[in-house]
């Protein structure tokens, strides 16, 4: 198991704090003895004992997840730590305190009270710091978990919203399809090879979630051109994404369901026809992505438009970015719409 070094650092400075309220509270009950020995007995029988526990745990496969040794292992290790501590610590402390002649009288001479409080002491500090150190990787444990299993039901959420939108977009270009076969068998065939290859391009990138904006844009591409091969000059588009934003990544088929309700809400009602501009740009830090048509616009207001590629890519934002994103539709001003995405934007 690989030690975060940070957090063990951490807790050896909670220790040596733990140690020295420990030696407080001694002096307090016992004022009678010199503060100077409870310090230094306290802290190398405190680091002793954490030093035991808290670097012998990594060494125990079951604490790979949890932190913590499971069954008797975990018992033994704690109980193997205290008497190690104190019977180390206690003897360093001595030596040390008699060298340095920290003792009023030269050598100590404790009593047996005194060594049945010392522990008394040691055993209690032991299991309470123990017991501190297991609730907080308990804790941390239980965190981790929480979060894999809302990554994992947002991955969830996701492949089930990707598998909803693209057949979606499937059924309604087999539909335009349909029509062009009676009417155009030469537009049909064009229609149908740029959507074996549109259709193979979205196929190679199912396997992620993500891919780069050149990616996207390229799909758009195809898709538009479908639908320029129906609709003809009535359909007009412009993609425009800035070289420095083509390796960004984003969300496989975000602006598919937004292109595709242009077109079918706005500009094939729209007897003239009419303009679809794609386009991404850094703005304030953001990724904004906008899709701006000049069809008829939405039938109802831009706060109850819930149709089916809006909302898929509203939970999906929501699903992958939370907070960190925005989605906006709006009318545009003389007709047609603009929506607007808002993104993170990443290294």
């Amino acid at each position: 198991m690989k030690i975060d070094w940070i957090a063990t650092l951490r807790h050896m400075l909670q220790v040596l704090a733990f140690c020295l309220v420990v030696a407080t509270i001694q002096y307090g009950f016992q004022p009678e003895r010199p503060y100077g020995p409870n310090v230094v007995y306290s802290l190398f029988i405190g680091t002793i004992i954490w030093a035991v526990i808290d670097l012998g745990r990594h060494l125990f496969p079951s604490s790979a997840e949890t932190g913590w040794p499971q069954g008797l292992a975990g018992l033994g290790l704690v109980v193997g730590g205290i008497v190690a501590g104190y019977l180390l610590g206690t003897t360093i402390a001595t030596q040390l305190c008699i060298y340095y002649g920290w003792f009023p009288a030269g050598a100590p001479d404790p009593d047996s009270n005194q060594w049945r409080t010392s522990i008394l002491i040691t055993g209690l500090a032991g299991i309470a710091g123990t017991f501190y150190f297991y609730s907080i990787n308990k804790s941390a444990y239980l965190q981790r978990k929480m979060g894999e299993a809302h990554e994992h039901a947002n991955e969830a959420r996701l492949k089930l919203l990707e598998a909803q939108l693209d057949p979606h977009m499937l059924f309604n270009t087999l539909a335009n399809l349909r029509a062009l076969i009676g009417t155009d068998p030469n537009r049909a065939q064009q229609m149908l090879d740029l959507m074996i290859a549109f259709l193979r391009a979205t196929l190679n990138g199912s396997r992620a979630t993500t891919h780069t904006l050149q990616a996207e844009f390229d799909r758009l591409r195809d898709y538009l051109e479908l639908m320029a091969i129906r609709m003809g000059p009535r359909l007009w588009f412009l993609l425009h994404l800035p070289p420095e934003l083509a390796q960004h990544p984003v969300p496989a088929l975000l602006l598919q369901p937004i292109v595709e309700n242009s077109i079918q809400h706005g500009l094939e009602p729209k007897v003239a026809g009419g303009r679809v501009l794609v386009s991404a740009r850094r703005e304030a830090g953001q990724l904004v992505l906008e899709v701006v048509d000049t069809g008829v616009g939405p039938s109802m207001p831009p706060e109850e438009t819930t149709g089916f590629g809006m909302t898929q890519v509203r939970e999906r934002l929501a699903a992958l970015y939370g907070t960190n994103a925005s989605f906006d539709f709006a009318t545009q001003l003389g007709g047609g719409s603009r929506t607007t995405i808002r993104l993170p934007l990443q290294p």
